[in-house]
């Protein structure tokens, strides 16, 4: 920790006098999460079911944000992590999964990798401009109005789509997979979320627009990426409207993507099921399949210190979920309040509900005793996974951490009438230099 300290004390002796102008930064975060699930109903279990015994599990990330400035509108950033840990059942049996910081990976020991690393060019379409302050992976200064920029690297698509205000960080807001991004958003990224992206984004007063062209996992939620674009690559592309109702502040985003590769396909492995005791889609796998959706968000702020936020989505369901989670449709609603009301302005507390449901073809696949890569119960009395969760997040001191309690009621776990209610107590430390 003592490290971490003095890289930030160099970061600021070497920053330039002016805002506008920072060399160089360097941040860190940490986030410790707890998860304890009673026992629940379970007429039957599978494969990648949600144990129905009690269960207790813990997480770790640990994040190293550094930024340089190279020339004017040139930056890079790199972001090495360490994560450790698992989540409930190894993350399975859930598409509504319960702890965001939680990945598939099977070995819980803590690894390093590199999260992100890339390179960033901004260019003015206007004269005048706004301040930016000194954040992870943001040097302070100023910013055009109006301006084209490209990114370039190892990134999180999360960090430039779908980036509701209220709803978008695991670490400090909702926990659950289908309230931090789009259900339905089938992102490009693997197991640990990140992917190669070539990303644009246009600013024009109140109109931005983002599009990226990103390389996918060879296998689905695979650790290892594809960079034959050739073979598989993903399309994304978003218009965000900014605007005010009464000096509130809203923003509404449309999103559309488009996935491209050697993808099964539900409906074929049903009908090959015939000669094999259950369906596999693994079996159908062919280059050329593909997935599409859309996903609409929207947040408003209502007050100085409540704000609200919904989401939609949707996708085609054929052919297998690749990368995110097993959610062919996703609605959510929710509202977020500061503590300025009770004297406690960098407290917050979150209240959300979402529900999730399945393509016919995707159902019927589970039905028949079929595994995805999240989900298989060896049978399935279909109903919509519908998740709620609250949380309180707590500031003790000045200094840059947060204590979080947190619960989620779960019906229809892995879209299963006969299974559950879940419910999950959670506990979040969230340290930020």
């Amino acid at each position: 920790m003592n490290i971490i300290f003095l890289l930030c004390f160099v970061s600021s002796v070497f920053a330039e006098d002016s805002i506008r102008q920072q060399r160089f930064n360097i941040h860190f975060q940490s986030t410790y999460i707890n998860e304890n699930k009673p026992a629940f109903h379970s007429s039957y279990s599978g494969t990648n079911s949600l144990s129905g015994s009690k269960e207790s599990d813990n997480t770790i990330t640990a994040t190293l944000f550094a930024g340089i400035r190279l020339w004017k509108g040139a930056e890079v950033y790199i972001n090495p992590e360490v994560a450790g840990g698992s989540g409930l059942s190894g993350a399975f049996g859930l598409s509504a999964s319960t702890n965001g910081e939680a990945f598939r990976v099977g070995d819980p020991s803590p690894t390093l990798y590199l999260a992100r690393g890339y390179f960033k060019q901004t260019i003015a379409l206007s004269h005048s401009e706004s301040s930016i302050t000194d954040m992870a992976n943001q040097l302070a200064g100023s910013i055009p109005n109006n301006y084209l920029q490209f990114y370039i690297g190892k990134v999180s698509l999360g960090d430039f789509f779908d980036n509701n205000i209220y709803a978008n960080s695991p670490r400090t807001q909702f926990l659950n997979w289908t309230l931090m991004n789009n259900g339905a958003w089938d992102y490009a990224a693997n197991l640990r979320g990140y992917t190669y992206s070539f990303v644009t984004v246009l600013q024009l007063k109140d109109m931005t627009y983002k599009a990226c062209l990103a390389t996918l996992p060879i296998v689905a939620n695979g650790n290892d990426l594809n960079t034959d674009l050739g073979q598989e690559y993903s399309l994304n592309a978003e218009v965000d409207r900014s605007y005010k109702i009464k000096n509130k502040e809203g923003h509404v985003r449309l999103l559309g993507y488009y996935n491209n590769g050697d993808m099964g396909n539900y409906q074929q492995a049903i009908q090959e099921s015939v000669s094999l005791d259950t369906p596999s889609v693994i079996n159908t796998r062919k280059y050329g399949r593909d997935k599409y959706g859309f996903g609409v968000s929207a947040d408003q702020q209502v007050s100085k210190s409540v704000g609200v936020f919904a989401r939609l989505g949707w996708n085609d369901g054929q052919n297998e979920t690749w990368c995110f989670t097993e959610a062919d449709r996703s609605a959510s609603l929710g509202i977020s309040v500061t503590g300025d009301g009770w004297k406690r302005k960098d407290d917050n507390v979150g209240l959300a509900f979402v529900v999730n449901g399945l393509s016919k073809d995707h159902r019927d696949y589970l039905a028949d005793g079929g595994l995805g890569f999240q989900l298989g119960d060896g049978k399935l009395n279909y109903g919509h996974e519908s998740a709620a969760e609250f949380y309180y997040s707590f500031k003790p001191t000045v200094l840059d951490i947060w204590l979080s309690g947190d619960y989620q009621f779960i019906l229809n776990p892995g879209y299963n009438k006969d299974r559950g209610p879940v419910n999950v107590f959670s506990i979040r430390v969230h340290v930020e230099l």
